[in-house]
């Protein structure tokens, strides 16, 4: 067992090594990992469709035609520009556009969210006549904060309901107790005072902004439908995957939509717009932690944590929450959260710690953590790809001289929520 053990962390190292330095090939990367572990006697073929939770990858996959059809409306382009317009002055209208990419972020995909905020961001400071480098990276960190606020706001979020059986309502209220979705609020609020500071020196007038125009409301109410259902359905006990099973239907209906208002029938070339890579990648990141759990490695994990912490509730917290920040800086949350999980479930059992304490300390940490630095997250990526596109230079230390105070707000603030409320 000893072997088994050693062989499925080198796999699973070597793995995540190589998404680190290959980011974009990193669905390739994971298969190559996950066709390694049969050879390697750690998992059988036949464990591999079991391992996978279907309901996180339908969620997955039906939120990226929603999200694609929303966007193509270009309905959060016209709110965009109606919160910009009434803006006194440019500080006030950055602070406006950050927290407007966070509340898009609590529903719509991180990346998608910055691109489609990114060229109203772009006018205001040309228009403006200032660097518009510190927006853009309010705009990455207030969205990656918010993406872990609800079920379908980012793949991490979409783990951890899979794993822990949580349902959309769930984020909301758990037990009767306020859940994460306000936990991550309570962060956003105390860290938009972190933004003002950045941004309190941009005193100039606002001038005229083009007025957008959307396509339709049509996708709109399909979102809200979408929501509505979500909430209705929560409180169904049964095994079907109801929640992904929504999302893909709705998902079919946009893009129903979208053929008619369109009349667009290159579907291939609809396809390639959507991030089905990183669905491919979390299919495969399920596989490999399932080995890392039939090798007993996941049970060492947490019975190194449970030790190092002497079984207190209090420990186990802080170094689960503060792990998980200094880890997601710098590597990719997804394949961390997923190890993870099955850790901190076997912590709560070891300390009789309340489930959601730790479950969502774990999630804010590693969703939050990616804003110290701009290969924490793939908004941040995104973000910094747009500027130097742009012939706008950023270095590490730009991004990170905001990101840092942002992401310690943040966390302390939503952490010390959670342990009032739940501890």
């Amino acid at each position: 067992m000893l072997a088994a053990q050693v062989l499925s962390i080198a796999v699973f190292v070597l793995a995540y090594a190589l998404i680190i330095r290959f980011y974009e090939k990193k669905q390739l990367v994971v298969w190559a990992a996950v066709l390694a572990l049969p050879l390697l006697g750690l998992l059988p073929w036949s464990a591999m469709p079991a391992a996978v939770n279907w309901n996180v990858i339908l969620l997955y996959f039906g939120m990226l035609l929603v999200s694609e059809v929303f966007l193509y409306s270009r309905m959060p382009d016209f709110l965009a520009t109606v919160f910009a317009r009434k803006s006194k002055n440019t500080a006030q209208a950055m602070l406006i556009i950050c927290a407007f990419t966070g509340l898009l972020s609590i529903f719509l995909e991180n990346v998608a969210v910055v691109l489609l905020v990114a060229p109203i961001a772009l006018a205001i400071s040309r228009k403006c006549e200032i660097n518009p480098a510190p927006l853009f990276i309010g705009m990455a960190v207030s969205s990656n904060l918010q993406g872990s606020a609800t079920l379908i706001g980012d793949p991490p979020s979409m783990l951890l309901g899979g794993f822990a059986g949580m349902s959309f309502n769930d984020f909301f209220f758990l037990g009767g107790k306020p859940s994460i979705f306000f936990a991550v609020q309570v962060g956003a609020l105390v860290s938009l005072l972190v933004l003002w500071l950045f941004f309190r020196r941009q005193r100039k007038d606002m001038p005229a902004l083009q007025k957008e125009r959307f396509e339709s409301l049509w996708p709109t109410m399909f979102v809200i439908g979408l929501v509505l259902l979500l909430i209705l359905t929560s409180p169904l006990k049964t095994t079907l995957p109801v929640a992904g099973l929504l999302c893909v239907i709705f998902g079919a209906i946009s893009y129903g939509w979208y053929l008619w208002h369109t009349r667009d029938w290159k579907v291939r070339a609809y396809v390639s717009r959507l991030d089905w890579r990183t669905g491919l990648f979390l299919i495969g990141v399920f596989v490999l932690v399932a080995s890392l759990q039939a090798t007993g490695v996941i049970g060492e994990i947490a019975n190194l944590i449970t030790s190092l912490t002497g079984g207190s509730v209090g420990r186990s917290f802080f170094l689960i929450v503060w792990l998980s920040v200094l880890f997601s800086a710098f590597v990719d949350n997804v394949p961390f959260l997923a190890v993870m999980l099955p850790v901190t479930q076997a912590v709560i059992t070891a300390t009789g710690a309340a489930g959601p304490l730790l479950y969502f300390g774990l999630l804010i940490g590693a969703s939050v953590g990616g804003n110290i630095t701009p290969i924490g997250a793939s908004a941040n990526i995104v973000a910094m790809g747009i500027l130097r596109n742009q012939g706008i230079r950023t270095t590490f230390w730009d991004f990170t001289k905001i990101g840092l105070p942002f992401t310690l707000v943040s966390v302390i603030a939503s952490t010390l929520f959670l342990w009032f409320v739940w501890a």
